[in-house]
């Protein structure tokens, strides 16, 4: 079974941010902001993809829980347990299988989108 060993003590979160910089091009359709507990289980390259996909295939979804159910079923996955079997285990437990996770998915034609767990 998988478990992070560290759990840690608070504070979790500190004041320096990870900043890049990035000029928006023709291509660019969206932004997505996200704890780093996204990138746990994606590469920013496999965000992205994810994104694109699901917003092709459900234009009316929301692509910010759907980022943060992936993550979920990876971690469940990883754990070698059921995606509803992770869900079952109090919020304060599952740390012990994966960081909390908050996403931010902004469209650049004016969406918002945003999930936390």
């Amino acid at each position: 079974m998988f478990r992070i060993d560290y759990v840690g003590s608070s504070p979790y979160i500190t004041c320096n941010p990870s900043l890049y910089h990035h000029r928006l091009g023709p291509k660019d359709r969206f932004l997505i902001l996200s704890s780093d507990g996204l990138y746990q289980y994606f590469t920013n390259e496999e965000a992205v993809a994810e994104v694109e996909m699901f917003i092709a295939s459900f234009p009316e979804g929301d692509p910010a829980q759907h980022l943060v159910e992936e993550v979920l079923f990876r971690a469940a996955k990883k754990a070698g347990m059921d995606f509803h079997e992770l869900l079952e285990i109090p919020q304060g437990d599952r740390r012990r299988y994966h960081d909390d996770v908050s996403v931010i998915v902004i469209s650049l034609e004016g969406r918002i989108w945003r999930y936390c767990v």
